[in-house]
Formats: C-alpha cells, sequence, structure tokens
C-alpha cells in the first residue's frame, strides 16, 4: 500500500466515526421490521386464555421470567411497573394505552394461582401468562428468548434465561428494547415511542 493511500485510509478510520457523531437519530424504532414476536394462546394468571389478538389495539410491554426467580425479575418487573407509574402520574391516558405483560419460562411451577400472587405485587394492569412446556418453548422461540433449567433438585432448581424487555405497538410489532431500569430511563423510552 503507497502512503497517499494509506494517509486516506487512515483519514477514513478517524474521521468517518466522528463523522457518525453529527448526523441526526432515526426517527424509526430501533427494532421496525425485526422479527420478534408472534400469535400465541397461553393463560392468564385468572385461568383465562388469552390469545396475542387480546392484546390488539393497545402497546406492550413484554418480559419473559419466572416467579422463583431470586433477583433478576422482580428487579426488573419492579422497574418496569415503576416506570408504568411514573408515566401514569403524568398522563394517565396515554399510560392506559400500555399493558405490561409477564410470561413464564417456568411453566412447570407458574401456575396460574403462583403467577396471580406473583404479578399483584407488581402492578394492577400487569398480565401473567403461562402454558404447556410446549406452549412457551414456541412462544419465547418466537420472541428470540433463551432459556434453559439450571442446575437442583425438583422444587429448587433455577433457570438460565434472557432478559429483555421489548415494547410492541398496538399492531403487536415490535418497537423497542426498554432499559432494566432506572424506572425513569423505562418511561422516557415509553414516551418516546408511545403516541
Amino acid at each position: 500500500m503507497n502512503m497517499r493511500r494509506l494517509a486516506v485510509t487512515l483519514a477514513l478510520l478517524v474521521v468517518g466515526p466522528l463523522a457518525g457523531c453529527t448526523q441526526q437519530p432515526s426517527a424509526d424504532p430501533p427494532l421496525a421490521g425485526a422479527r420478534i414476536g408472534g400469535p400465541f394462546t397461553l393463560t392468564d394468571q385468572d385461568g383465562r386464555t388469552v390469545t396475542d389478538r387480546d392484546l390488539a389495539g393497545r402497546y406492550r410491554i413484554v418480559y419473559f421470567g419466572y416467579t422463583f426467580c431470586p433477583d433478576v425479575c422482580p428487579t426488573d418487573v419492579q422497574n418496569i411497573a415503576a416506570g408504568l407509574r411514573l408515566l401514569e402520574q403524568d398522563d394517565a391516558a396515554l399510560a392506559q394505552r400500555i399493558v405490561p405483560v409477564f410470561i413464564t419460562i417456568d411453566p412447570a411451577r407458574d401456575t396460574p394461582a403462583v403467577l396471580k400472587r406473583f404479578v399483584a405485587a407488581f402492578h394492577p394492569r400487569l398480565v401473567g401468562l403461562t402454558g404447556s412446556a410446549d406452549a412457551i418453548a414456541r412462544v419465547a422461540k418466537e420472541y428470540g428468548i433463551y432459556f434453559a433449567r439450571g442446575a437442583g433438585n425438583a422444587d429448587g432448581y433455577l433457570m438460565d434465561h434472557s432478559r429483555q424487555i421489548y415494547l410492541f405497538d398496538p399492531d403487536g410489532k415490535p418497537l423497542a428494547l426498554l432499559p432494566e431500569g432506572p424506572p425513569e430511563a423505562i418511561e422516557k423510552e415509553l414516551r418516546r415511542w408511545v403516541k
């Protein structure tokens, strides 16, 4: 490589990334067009069958976890609920357009009754969903969620899982990943994308 070509290449490497800093951020949601989500039929905390069509017309925050999780899941769900409450305090009508959804990745232990106690501890509109092991595996795959049973005995095992917090539009299309916290950051992103 000659010296002139080397100088041009180095200049592009240095100036190129800096030039991107002056561009305006895209108005398109970061997950627009992503193949995340899809149809499902599960059971809610009251034992009722719930499908993706039952959530149509509302924005949804979707989080996968399990109620026996010792730390991450309750912290994330608490932050989601607190972020939604902040929005409710300032713009109740906008917040009513959002339904928070918790989908278990541990259906063996997370029965509707267990989910009912769990979701009631966080937010009155939080929907808890469970189903057969096959149904949960299908939904998790559609949403790009990894999970696996960890070590332990029949009652005391942990679950490994990814912890994305998705925001979907009223048509069920993915908009953005919400931050895990703090609640103020979640509220800020909700304001940005919920119309």
